[in-house]
């Protein structure tokens, strides 16, 4: 393996500081449009640009900013690697929270708001890494393109979509990404700490749902209600229990958490029971449970525009999740689930990814994590949502989670994606600095 720079002392500084000030850039997607990453993505090109780099910004809409540079690596014969970040969060309610989600508050060693998980850590610490090399002289050995993109709480298509669609030259040479949820520590147990590498991610797949029916008076019997029908559709595909469908990635995880727990089985048998081994995996069955089959849960209803009317039709919405080789599987059981007086089409659809788990830059990975905590135990698994490696999947480019943080027990890093006092240890964001400069230096 190739010698390792040490990080300098004021990368752990810049990471903590970097992340704070980007919390307080205010970039709420609500999904409407009306957001604006532009100031976010300013901040990062001026420190990219403090790096003796040269980052592109590149939009399809006014204010929806997306940055590009590229560093050149030692060996011109390697590919490149991607790694990319979102500059966008999901809206944040103050009143709800502790402390105001766009202050940036450092308080008793935690940093405070919306992004300090989704993504802003991940970021701060690209461009941690990224200044710290340019003071100490460091290239890494492949050359590496970094992303901070738009849009990607919502549908890409103003970020990671619009780059891979108008710009794929600016990512020539990449063959594989790492970004968020991955890297974390998990504790399943006392003195059980895992890290979870995300290698795959099921697909997406947003449903819209149309009940017909007669409209009619709300006080005379009416057989064909349209807004009976439509909750008897919604009723069965939330009862539904999907069959298990292992991928790939699926199983990788289920035999390293097997192992990890002592347990023997043999994930390849074909009267391997997933359901049995997760009852016996204990916490570490919530990383893997969501992502054994496919899934389908309502979410949204509109009907009627009055109280004593019967409308002639009624709407619902679905977040569908599909599993790799289980698009079939998915539309047969729609078309049944919601029967004949309820049509449904697809809203907005993603790919499912999977990225190998015995390839050389997810052993890379696995080390700088064993590097930075010895009692690590990285197991692979599947996301069960998506991120804008979905996009970047078009121009041919494997996706990895890998956004390291050491956490301690009790920190529920899940709960805080989208969540209510989102917040990062200063120590989680000092480990993760050090793992991805790490991680970027041998990939």
């Amino acid at each position: 393996m190739a010698d390792v720079t040490p990080l300098d002392a004021r990368a752990l500084d810049e990471v903590v500081d970097f992340t704070s000030e980007l919390i307080r850039v205010d970039t709420t997607n609500r999904g409407a449009g009306d957001c604006r990453e532009r100031p976010a993505a300013e901040y990062a090109a001026e420190k990219l640009a403090g790096a003796g780099l040269e980052p592109l910004l590149l939009e399809r809409t006014p204010g929806r900013t997306n940055v590009v540079a590229r560093i050149e690596g030692t060996d011109p014969s390697a590919d490149a690697l991607l790694v990319h970040g979102h500059l966008d969060v999901v809206p944040a309610e103050p009143a709800d929270w502790s402390v105001h989600p766009f202050s940036g508050e450092v308080r008793d060693g935690v940093v405070w708001g919306r992004g300090a998980i989704d993504m802003k850590n991940m970021d701060a610490m690209v461009l941690s890494v990224v200044r710290s090399w340019a003071r100490t002289g460091t290239r890494p050995r492949r050359d590496i393109v970094i992303a901070f993109t738009a849009d990607e709480e919502a549908s890409a298509v103003d970020g990671s979509g619009y780059l891979a669609d108008h710009h794929p030259g600016l990512f020539e040479g990449c063959t594989e990404g790492v970004s968020e949820s991955g890297a974390f520590t998990f504790h399943a147990g006392p003195g059980l700490a895992l890290y979870p590498i995300a290698a795959g991610e099921r697909g997406t797949a947003w449903i819209e749902l149309t009940a017909h029916g007669k409209a009619g008076h709300g006080s005379k019997v009416n057989q064909a209600n349209a807004v009976s029908r439509l909750a008897a559709a919604v009723a069965r595909i939330g009862d539904h229990t999907w069959p298990v469908r292992l991928t790939p990635t699926v199983r990788a995880a289920l035999a390293e958490l097997a192992a990890v727990h002592g347990i023997e089985t043999d994930v390849h048998a074909p009267d391997f029971d997933a359901d049995l081994l997760l009852d016996k995996l204990g916490p570490a069955a919530a990383l893997v449970a969501p992502t054994v089959r496919n899934s389908a849960n309502p979410t949204m209803l509109n009907a009627g525009y009055k109280i004593n009317v019967i409308p002639g039709h009624a709407v619902a919405h679905v977040d569908g999740r599909v599993l790799p080789g289980g698009e079939d599987e998915f539309r047969e059981t729609l078309d049944r689930l919601t029967g004949p007086h309820v049509d449904w089409e697809f809203q907005h659809r993603e790919v499912a990814l999977q990225a190998p788990v015995d390839s050389p830059t997810y052993a890379r990975m696995r080390a700088a994590i064993e590097r930075f905590d010895p009692a690590a135990r990285v197991v692979p698994y599947c996301m069960s949502g998506g991120t804008d490696a979905k996009q970047f999947s078009r121009l041919g480019i494997t996706g990895y989670g890998f956004s390291p943080l050491k956490l301690p027990v009790g920190f529920d890093y899940q709960a805080l994606f989208h969540g209510v006092d989102e917040r990062v240890p200063v120590d989680a964001l000092h480990f993760g600095v050090r793992a991805l400069d790490h991680f970027l230096q041998t990939a």
